[in-house]
């Protein structure tokens, strides 16, 4: 199993070419017609996955948060989100019945 690179930085610092593209499909993902992990391959080539691994380490960089802060911040706050309803389902799965 090969690590994921972490994002990839422009000749000046900034994000590479991938890494732009990747947040700007995240940016308009809503408006794909059907299953975005069919749209992800479509686009990118690589299983939903992949991409989703790809984004966690983008939206962790200091290049992607200059790039489109209101983004990476949404995408932030999402991954926050979705982690405390992780943590609430298994506590309530290990909790015992009355």
């Amino acid at each position: 199993m090969s690590a994921e690179p972490m994002p990839a930085r422009g000749d000046d610092g900034g994000l590479d070419e991938r890494s732009m593209h990747v947040l700007e499909f995240e940016a308009g993902a809503w408006q794909h017609p059907g299953p975005k992990a069919d749209a992800i391959r479509e686009e990118f080539g690589i299983s939903a996955a992949r991409y989703y691994r790809i984004l966690g380490e983008l939206i962790d960089s200091p290049a992607a948060l200059r790039h489109d802060p209101m983004l990476v911040k949404r995408l932030q706050r999402m991954r926050e989100a979705r982690a405390v309803a992780r943590a609430r389902r298994s506590l309530l799965i290990g909790r015992p019945l009355d």
